[in-house]
C-alpha cells in the first residue's frame, strides 16, 4: 500500500461495463521526502478507483495490483489500484532522530 495525493478526477468515455458510473482520481504517489513537502519525493501520476470520494489535494492509501481488485470479489472489477483510505492526518517520524 502506498500514500498519494489527489491531484485532479478523470472522466472516461469508454470502460468495462463493470464501471459503468465509477470515479477516478489522478494520483501522484509520494515518498518519504514527498511527505516532507519535497517535490523530489513525488511520482508519476496514476489514476485510482475511488468509491470514498476524494477531493483534490486529499491524502489517500493506494492499494494496487490483485489486492486492488480482491475487495470486489466475486464481482471482480479490472482495475489496477483503488483508494483503500482517505487520510485525515499524516505524522512522519524521522528514523534517524
Amino acid at each position: 500500500m502506498r500514500i498519494g495525493e489527489v491531484i485532479g478526477k478523470l472522466t472516461l468515455s469508454q470502460c468495462h461495463p463493470s464501471l459503468i458510473g465509477a470515479r477516478w482520481t489522478v494520483t501522484v504517489p509520494l515518498t518519504l521526502d514527498g511527505l516532507n513537502d519535497d517535490a523530489a519525493g513525488r511520482g508519476e501520476a496514476m489514476i485510482v478507483f475511488d468509491e470514498l470520494m476524494a477531493h483534490e489535494g486529499a491524502n489517500i492509501a493506494i492499494s494496487e495490483g490483485a489486492e486492488a481488485a480482491a475487495p470486489f470479489h466475486p464481482d471482480t472489477k479490472p482495475i489496477d489500484a483503488y483508494t483503500a483510505a482517505i487520510l485525515d492526518h499524516i505524522d512522519v517520524i524521522n528514523p534517524n532522530a
